[in-house]
């Protein structure tokens, strides 16, 4: 069995979510033995594709002509994509339009969460179709607690009081305006927002600013190598990812992984698998974020130890050796009922 991982616009789209996704595949499958290629011209018994451009079109066409399985993976939805780059609201239908098609061609498909499947189901599929959940997974050895990384990272930006991150392109989607509101209100502690910086022309210019003039306890540290990130995750006293919609977040799978308190904001995505209270904490509004980000910072949540614990957990459950199973199975899966 041979997998052809399909990504169009690797060095572009690299240090996106769904380029992280990418490189998450090749690991996992690499941990579990699979054989795969990333390049269209090899030759391959069926193809996963990650990216819903042009070429991905016409790999899926190609692909469906040498009579060979086509599965999708649904990183892609027109909820996702409103509120990020400029014009994304007047070109979301246009996505949607356009993933619909996409997703319709495939013969299976993959979710990384029950939030997204349901939604595919729900908005997208025009008939039925097997949707397979499989999340988009962790390296629980990389993000670990590392005192020398932390103590670098420290030194780095000469920290000396407590500090809170969170990572990700700076969307507004992504709750940045509510960001700025909280980091405002907690002049004592400092805010990190890590993701790239390369994207900022294709931001409003109301991001621009806040990227350009942040408040005095913030910093936007752009891309950083992942032993900087790692370092930050060690010292931090909690992850603040004030979302308001994703598909799974691969930033919270670190986190979780890392033991560092995770603070998200109270929606479908996160709904029966991360508990409030039990393996992180939800927010519905600011003031509740502002209300958990103190009680953490001030060490006042008497039972955090075991929530943290809890929360690794679930970063266990999904490190890549056990995404890269779980892979392996759908594929032999599918290749067994295209030979029926």
């Amino acid at each position: 069995m041979k997998v052809l991982l399909f990504s169009e616009g690797k060095n572009t789209f690299s240090r996106s979510g769904v380029g992280q996704a990418l490189n998450h595949q090749v690991e996992a499958l690499g941990a579990n033995n699979v054989d795969f290629t990333l390049e269209p011209e090899d030759d391959y018994d069926l193809v996963h594709i990650n990216t819903i451009g042009l070429k991905s079109w016409r790999v899926l066409k190609d692909t469906k002509k040498k009579g060979k399985p086509v599965i999708y993976h649904t990183h892609t939805t027109y909820e996702d994509f409103k509120g990020s780059v400029k014009f994304s609201n007047q070109l979301a239908p246009l996505i949607k339009f356009w993933a619909k098609k996409l997703y319709n061609s495939a013969d299976y498909l993959i979710s990384p969460t029950e939030y997204t499947k349901n939604l595919i189901k729900e908005k997208y599929l025009t008939s039925p179709k097997e949707i397979r959940v499989i999340s988009n997974g962790v390296n629980t050895q990389n993000f670990s607690k590392r005192e020398e990384l932390e103590k670098r990272f420290r030194e780095e930006y000469k920290i000396d009081k407590p500090f809170i991150i969170t990572a990700g392109l700076p969307f507004e989607r992504k709750g940045i305006m509510d960001f700025i509101k909280i980091v405002e209100k907690c002049k004592d502690y400092q805010f990190f927002w890590f993701g790239s910086s390369s994207i900022k022309p294709m931001l409003p210019k109301k991001i621009q600013n806040i990227i350009e003039n942040p408040p005095k306890n913030l910093i936007f540290p752009g891309y950083v190598d992942k032993e900087i990130l790692i370092g930050a995750f060690s010292g931090a006293k909690a992850f603040l990812f004030m979302t308001y919609e994703e598909n799974e977040g691969i930033v919270v799978l670190e986190a979780l992984s890392s033991k560092l308190p995770v603070v998200v904001r109270d929606i479908p995505v996160y709904e029966n698998w991360m508990e409030d209270g039990k393996n992180c904490f939800k927010a519905r509004n600011n003031e509740e974020f502002y209300e958990k980000i103190v009680n953490i910072t001030e060490n006042k949540v008497g039972n955090l130890n075991e929530i943290i614990e809890n929360a690794y957990k679930l970063a266990e459950e999904r490190d890549l050796k056990n995404i890269g199973k779980k892979y392996r199975d759908y594929y032999e899966y599918v290749l067994n009922n295209a030979k029926k």
